[in-house]
């Protein structure tokens, strides 16, 4: 990675789900400067909880089978409906904000690295570039983020009252061999 001008994190929060445990293990044996930083596993950056969802394996069979949420869901749309005992993208985007202003409060002036899932990483781009619920959707729809895809931010002092965080890139995938050069 440093050979594409990426530097090593000085922090890296990881979800605690098993997937993302492993893939930290996997980058730090492709990247060894990892074991240098500091690892947070953090709940406040996991995937969208699809209470009872789950169950079903399924959200087809989910809504045949509760027919009042798939009504539900219908007169709420995909962004607002919150599956019984689960989350709605609002209240990911909400947990999230929690995460950041963390972040930003404690790890100002760091490199940070998270090792998420699809929708934490959708709330983190709307979060941070104040996208719109249609904007979080045709993002979600269009340019849905990639497995071990990198989504990179740097910060601008010179944007805003105290600086910006501004992306960089968005679903980059690094192969090993650049990584290593």
């Amino acid at each position: 990675m440093r050979a594409s001008g990426v530097h090593s994190p000085d922090v890296i929060f990881v979800s605690p789900y098993l997937r993302t445990e492993q893939t930290l293990h996997f980058l730090q044996e492709e990247w060894p400067d990892l074991g240098n930083a500091k690892v947070y596993r953090e709940e406040r950056i996991r995937e969208r909880d699809h209470g009872l969802g789950v169950l079903y394996n399924d959200s087809r069979i989910y809504f045949l089978m509760h027919p009042e949420q798939a009504e539900l869901y219908k007169l709420l749309g995909e962004y607002d409906y919150r599956y019984l005992n689960g989350e709605n993208i609002p209240d990911v985007r909400l947990r999230n904000l929690s995460w950041i202003s963390t972040m930003s409060r404690e790890f100002a002036g760091k490199r940070v690295m998270a090792i998420t899932h699809h929708l934490t990483i959708l709330a983190t781009r709307a979060n941070f570039e104040r996208l719109s619920p249609e904007e979080f959707l045709h993002l979600d729809k269009h340019e849905k983020p990639l497995n071990c895809g990198v989504t990179r931010y740097i910060g601008n002092p010179n944007v805003g009252s105290r600086g910006k965080l501004e992306l960089c890139e968005y679903n980059r995938q690094y192969d090993s061999a650049a990584a290593t050069a």
